[in-house]
């Protein structure tokens, strides 16, 4: 004879939770411990704001007056790119290496929920990194042009995104020591020659126009162009954004291991 035990007997209840509960649950998780993290802290948020401050103060190349205007854009788009990219790779990488995706979707979350929630925190750390940096920013003189506040929200929420795609893709097919140092020489890379810390009017002819193909380049310009100007960013932007993060997306779900 087999026992039977009213609803309500055992707590908590088998069986998996709400979809809404355990997609909230795994992106405060995953934003905590990335902002838990003292590496990831540097990388994202320190490096920007001494640059920040560096750039604004110190005479490095020329950008319009008053310096903090015209800076301020680059370093935000740098912020999205630290985390979303090089921090999302780094992170996955050593996810794979100590079997914590493995173990994840041995649960009861859904493939896209995994997704969905790292998504979610990115774009939580990410606004989290603005609002700093924006803080710093109005302490040194920064007036953004209130046109132009909507269009680079939209352009970090699509930044987020499309860098975020391109982070899974290097930080889910290659090993978490090669992906720790290839994220981090691409960081560097596109930080002296992509558009972020020098803008593409002051680099040759032939080089602005590559630089203006990269999704760092298109999404400094594309913030210059909304916070500085307070115009609408030109479409190539957006095509240029949406074009990296469908690609990297499309191949990392097609190469993405779970270890």
């Amino acid at each position: 004879m087999t026992a039977t035990f009213p609803a309500g007997t055992f707590t908590p209840a088998p069986g998996r939770g709400r979809i809404g509960r355990m997609l909230l649950t795994h992106a405060r998780t995953e934003a905590l411990l990335t902002l838990r993290n003292s590496e990831q802290v540097l990388l994202t948020l320190l490096i920007p704001l001494a640059l920040l401050i560096g750039l604004t103060v110190l005479d490095i190349f020329s950008v319009p007056e008053p310096r903090i205007d015209s800076v301020a854009p680059r370093i935000f788009a740098l912020a999205v790119m630290s985390s979303a990219f090089t921090g999302q790779a780094i992170a996955l990488g050593f996810d794979r290496r100590y079997g914590v995706l493995k173990r994840l979707a041995a649960t009861a979350l859904p493939r896209w929920l995994l997704v969905g929630g790292r998504t979610i925190a990115g774009l939580v750390v990410v606004a989290v990194q603005l609002v700093a940096l924006a803080v710093v920013a109005a302490l040194l003189g920064w007036s953004p042009s209130p046109a132009g506040i909507a269009w680079a929200v939209l352009l970090v929420i699509l930044g987020t995104l499309s860098f975020g795609a391109l982070g899974v893709l290097l930080g889910g097919a290659l090993k978490a020591e090669i992906v720790l140092g290839l994220a981090n020489i691409v960081w560097f890379v596109l930080l002296l020659a992509g558009g972020l810390a020098v803008p593409t009017d002051s680099m040759p002819g032939t080089l602005a126009t590559v630089v203006g193909l990269l999704p760092s380049g298109a999404l400094a310009e594309g913030m210059r162009t909304a916070l500085v100007d307070g115009a609408v960013p030109s479409w190539t932007v957006f095509a240029v954004l949406l074009g990296w993060g469908a690609a990297a997306a499309l191949l990392a779900a097609r190469t993405t291991k779970l270890s």
